[in-house]
């Protein structure tokens, strides 16, 4: 692996970080507080080529590679954890799994306009009863002729309340447990498609999250992803994708704490010297500085694997793992750095702590990416 970023890479790592710097971190506060949906933002990252990075150019994507949405997610949620998990949705969880499965007409029509930002895109695999167990699902799809008949309910979906689009998981045949899972395409549009509960969560504010409801929906059989069947394996491979893009959101959120606290630390001033001149805060600002770049760098090697085709499961499970885990290590000392000002609204050490906890949860808990690698290790 090749450690100098080529010139593409460094010029969408510059084009995030200025779009980050001057349109995104001025508002990060005023979302944060306000939950509001960043739909401006939304708009401005399309016409960058923000929402469809990794996606080819033919499909509405930027034709770039998957170090170069790292790059561009890291950036992005360095400014806003929301905006960045937004933007990762779009990226990993709704136009990778079409690319990667859907029929070439269902590329055409799904996923050309949410690469190239004219449309949103959600992932609907959770459900209230089936979270890390996504066997356990309830949603059904029963065959009627050249439709699949949908009822079911989906929990804690990103992007919901503005998605156009869902790749949405269901049970065709319960008997089968993961293997009778199949994946479909689904217009949010579509009759029989409400959303229920807005969740009110303790971070990533402005990424708004609702349950969907599925009542007797009529899905066209072409709209499928693969065969009967094959929904667990698009979901995993699907989830490896995005594990990639929450550990680089991690990534961001980790700097935003770190860059926050360094600066903060060179200001702030007792006994008589800034408190950054104190052992005990250099320490702190060490370990956070190197357990960043680490983070980074087990980021870009599962990205460089995925550009590559090579088998990145135990990869990308150990970039989030370590990267997600680094943030809420970063925040906890970005917040103990500032003191008693770190634990208020006014500074936005208090935004990137509650940020931070959703990365070890989110696209597969801690205790999940452990198993994930463990069960690498041990098959060898």
């Amino acid at each position: 692996m090749v450690f100098d970023l080529t010139e593409e890479q460094r010029m969408i790592q510059d084009t995030a970080r200025e779009f980050a710097r001057k349109e995104v971190l001025p508002k990060a506060a005023e979302l944060d507080e306000n939950s509001r949906f960043p739909e401006e933002l939304i708009r401005q990252m399309a016409e960058l080529g923000f929402m469809g990075i990794a996606v080819p150019e033919e499909y509405g994507g930027a034709g770039m590679d998957n170090v170069c949405y790292a790059i561009a997610m890291e950036e992005i949620s360095r400014a806003c954890a929301s905006t960045g998990v937004i933007m990762s949705v779009n990226n990993s969880l709704a136009c990778d799994p079409v690319l990667k499965f859907g029929s070439e007409e269902i590329k055409r029509e799904y996923l050309v306009p949410m690469a190239s930002g004219k449309t949103l895109g959600c992932f609907g695999l959770t459900e209230p009863g089936a979270g890390s167990d996504a066997g356990s699902q309830k949603t059904t799809a029963v065959r009627d002729g050249d439709f699949y008949v949908i009822n079911g309910t989906k929990n804690f979906i990103t992007n919901a309340p503005q998605a156009d689009t869902c790749v949405l998981f269901t049970m065709t045949d319960k008997s089968k447990s993961h293997k009778g899972i199949t994946a479909f395409v689904v217009d949010m549009k579509w009759k029989g498609i409400s959303l229920g509960k807005h969740e009110k969560k303790m971070g990533i504010k402005a990424s708004a999250t609702s349950s969907i409801v599925f009542e007797e929906v009529r899905v066209p059989a072409k709209n499928r992803l693969g065969n009967e069947g094959d929904g667990f394996k698009v979901a995993m491979n699907t989830l490896d994708g995005g594990r990639i893009g929450i550990a680089a959101q991690a990534i961001g959120i980790a700097r935003a704490s770190f860059e926050d606290a360094l600066s903060y630390s060179k200001d702030r001033k007792q006994f008589g010297q800034a408190i950054c001149e104190f052992q005990a805060i250099q320490w702190m600002l060490a370990d956070i500085a190197t357990e960043i770049d680490a983070a980074r760098l087990l980021t870009w090697r599962a990205a460089w694997m995925k550009d590559r085709k090579m088998r990145h499961s135990k990869e990308s499970s150990m970039a989030k793992l370590y990267a997600s885990e680094t943030a809420m290590r970063a925040a906890v000392k970005g917040v103990q750095i500032h003191g008693g000002y770190g634990y208020i609204n006014e500074y936005p050490a208090e935004r990137h702590f509650r940020d931070a906890k959703i990365t070890e949860i989110y696209e597969g808990t801690s205790e999940i990416q452990r198993l994930v690698i463990a069960a690498a290790l041990l098959k060898g």
